[in-house]
């Protein structure tokens, strides 16, 4: 596989549904879109941006997220994050992530993302049962 290039991108889109409150996940009382779910799905997009890119055997898991929730989003309402990969720092990739409902801008994050063997990751896991 070649260096992963910075600049790599994507955008993923979801209509805002009751999974996705600060009610239903407990991060608050309202019926709005939730930060956990913000969160969600700005770290799809940035597994978005690096389909296809990795060595194979190869995974990434998120190690940081630094949002910034800006604005709330009403049900039934369109979310978009894009997240665009702006460095490369070894095993780890930092990603410049935004997310808009329909409206204006409503988040905005740095996200870290650590590559790994899946297999060599999966036994460490594994380790923890015993």
């Amino acid at each position: 596989m070649e260096p992963l290039l910075i600049g790599l991108k994507a955008e993923l889109k979801i209509t805002v549904s009751e999974a996705d409150t600060a009610a239903r996940w407990g991060s608050g009382l309202v019926p709005v879109y939730s930060t956990p779910a913000l969160v969600g799905l700005m770290e799809a997009a940035a597994v978005q941006a690096l389909d296809g890119q990795l060595a194979a055997g190869q995974t990434t898991v998120g190690g940081h997220i630094d949002v910034h929730h800006l604005a709330g989003t009403p049900l039934g309402m369109q979310v978009r994050a894009r997240a665009e990969l702006s460095a490369v720092e070894g095993r780890k990739l930092i990603f410049q992530v935004e997310a808009w409902d329909e409206v204006e801008k409503i988040g905005q994050a740095v996200h870290e993302r650590f590559m790994v063997d899946t297999e060599r990751f999966m036994a460490r896991v594994g380790q923890k049962k015993g």
